[in-house]
């Protein structure tokens, strides 16, 4: 047999073991997360028999632990029955699990206190194949507050949309983007063509804190207009959810309103000359490490769709702070929303 042929025959092979090892894993994985279900059910049904006495879940726990740890050792320790308690707890539907998610996937979720977040976080998980690693750091960075914050028509009964054709561009913007993973210091003197590098050297990163759908296109994008002017866009993404590019452009400093016309210009330019004519118009986004809420307030940014400006944070805040600083974004969401409802009902009675 002919040698290309017998490499290309064992890397058929060796791909049919592995696709095999994969899905025994999994449904030996899932079969254990849906043990621990079982597990947490049995638990709270039993502390619910001996509700007489008040401290009989935990005596019940620590007597099941101490039994369990000496016949199959410390993976039922007491701190995990505790974990499959408050699982069944967190999703008392065991339909709801995903069988792509590991046991430990699902310890960091039921911490999270909002139901819809937890909903949140098991889907994004299982839909773009999160590691541990990279579910903890979206957690921990309030990445589904973060999307809710910038919902141009949030309301209490927000719930971030499932279906991909139910997206539109805001679903995709945050505010802040957290970049810590740069390892740049907060307070250093840095260029912005250093910060376009240090995305591009932890691009993998960068890509998951967009969002979902990303594809990294090109850095410096060169566009020259008919009268032979030459402009360069920092970097250029295509998010094959929303089928459009995304300019993105890294700024140092305060958001300015040359910032938003020089966006707007990009975005009218890329569409005239490398849009394909099926996919929908660019979006622009402005990257600041400031923003002014007066140039947001009275230019484009206003009330264009297809341009967006965000703070970065070259830090992970506390997460009492962070939470105070998306809470807050909320609250102005809401307050706004609220206005204009008025202002409309007022327009609408006289």
């Amino acid at each position: 047999m002919d040698h290309s042929l017998q490499t290309v025959f064992y890397f058929e092979i060796k791909t049919l073991i592995e696709q095999s090892r994969s899905k025994i894993y999994q449904a030996v994985n899932f079969a254990m997360v849906q043990t621990y279900w079982q597990i947490g059910k049995r638990i709270c049904e039993e502390e619910q028999n001996g509700k007489e006495r008040a401290d009989y879940g935990t005596f019940l726990i620590e007597n099941l632990s101490e039994q369990l740890t000496r016949d199959f050792g410390k993976g039922f320790d007491r701190r995990n029955l505790f974990y499959m308690r408050k699982f069944y707890s967190a999703f008392p539907i065991v339909n709801a699990l995903r069988s792509q998610l590991s046991w430990t996937h699902y310890r960091m979720i039921i911490n999270v206190e909002d139901d819809k977040a937890r909903l949140f976080y098991i889907n994004e998980s299982a839909e773009n194949h999160w590691s541990t690693r990279q579910l903890e750091r979206q957690i921990q960075s309030f990445y589904y507050h973060r999307m809710l914050s910038v919902q141009t028509n949030e309301t209490e009964s927000v719930i971030l949309p499932k279906n991909e054709f139910q997206f539109k561009p805001s679903d995709f913007i945050k505010d802040p983007y957290v970049l810590e993973f740069l390892d740049i210091k907060p307070y250093s003197d840095y260029l912005e063509h250093e910060l376009e590098q240090a995305v591009l050297d932890k691009i993998q990163d960068f890509l998951l804190e967009l969002g979902k759908g990303f594809c990294f296109v090109a850095r410096q994008k060169h566009i020259a207009t008919e009268q032979n002017k030459h402009y360069h866009v920092d970097l250029v993404f295509y998010n094959y959810i929303l089928r459009c590019f995304v300019l993105i452009d890294l700024k140092i400093g305060t958001l300015t309103a040359e910032d938003v016309g020089k966006m707007d210009m990009y975005v009218r330019m890329y569409d005239d000359k490398f849009k394909p004519i099926d996919d929908n118009s660019t979006l622009g986004i402005i990257l600041c490490s400031q923003s002014d809420e007066t140039v947001v307030k009275y230019s484009l940014l206003n009330d264009h769709n297809q341009i967006f400006a965000s703070r970065y944070q070259l830090v992970m805040p506390a997460k009492e702070e962070f939470a105070r600083i998306v809470d807050t974004e909320i609250q102005l969401q809401k307050s706004e929303n609220q206005l204009m409802e008025k202002y409309i009902q007022y327009r609408n009675n006289n």
